[in-house]
């Protein structure tokens, strides 16, 4: 789930209920319109999508989809799929972290194989995918928060699965990563939902998984430092909800995930 600002509104797809989902939904602010679309990318879950800027068009990779892990890149142009068939990719993987960078294009970190936590950094150029070499990169692991706060020209990168300690902070900023020693942080949370909310300049983290128990907390990052928020009425616990800045509402926009109890299909607004 992202928000397409291209065509102002948050668009959503696949995940898993009653089965693998290929369905598209689009959310104007007030209510959900499922898109009938003559392609769609197969059903998945755990497939991640953010916004090409620079190219105006969103951007989705990876998945499972009960038997294999997914490596296909789909373009979404707001009103159609289409598959593209780039020469390199990143590995087939899900829980990938997909993010829109502090360029406007579409990067994408980690994921599990069904074997291995990867350890890669790719770049969409419109066409292709370009592996990447910062010098230093986060612990590889997947189904991390991540979201750029476009006023500091940052990328936050939370949590998630790893085999090696994936409770740290990390950003970046165009061109490196940088671990953040932070005095207070969020407790250990994977499929948490991320977005940036410039009521508060800062990126909000709601939510996620923690040994098998579901989170209902919110934190915000600041650029620098973690603040806990006490919202009213908050959602239930859950994890791997879609989360998205709705830039024509002007507030973040919630749905979905599962908790013990099941599936959830319910959406939620945060206002500050």
């Amino acid at each position: 789930m992202t928000y397409d600002a291209a065509h102002h509104n948050i668009v959503m797809f696949g995940g898993f209920g009653g089965g693998y989902r290929n369905d598209t939904w689009l959310f104007d602010g007030v209510s959900w319109k499922k898109a009938r679309t003559p392609v769609a990318p197969p059903p998945r879950a755990n497939g991640e999508m953010a916004y090409d800027a620079t190219n105006h068009q969103v951007v989705l990779f990876g998945g499972f989809n009960g038997s294999e892990y997914l490596r296909d890149t789909w373009i979404w142009d707001g009103a159609a799929w289409r598959e593209a068939k780039p020469v390199h990719s990143p590995p087939a993987v899900t829980g990938p972290m997909i993010f829109t960078d502090p360029d406007g294009k579409v990067d994408e970190f980690g994921g599990f194989d069904g074997n291995f936590y990867q350890y890669t950094m790719w770049r969409w150029e419109g066409k292709d995918w370009q592996h990447l070499y910062p010098a230093i990169l986060p612990y590889a692991r997947s189904s991390a928060a991540v979201a750029l706060n476009p006023a500091l020209k940052q990328v936050m990168l939370f949590g998630g699965l790893a085999d090696v300690n994936p409770v740290n902070t990390w950003t970046f900023d165009r061109r490196s990563w940088n671990l953040q020693a932070v005095a207070t942080q969020p407790p250990w949370a994977y499929s948490a939902s991320a977005a940036y909310d410039p009521a508060f300049n800062g990126v909000i983290m709601f939510g996620g998984g923690n040994g098998g128990v579901d989170q209902n907390d919110t934190w915000v990052w600041s650029g620098s430092y973690w603040t806990q928020l006490s919202p009213l009425s908050p959602p239930p616990p859950r994890e791997g909800a879609g989360m998205a800045y709705d830039e024509a509402l002007g507030h973040i926009i919630l749905f979905g995930g599962q908790n013990s109890a099941g599936f959830m299909n319910d959406t939620w607004e945060f206002i500050p």
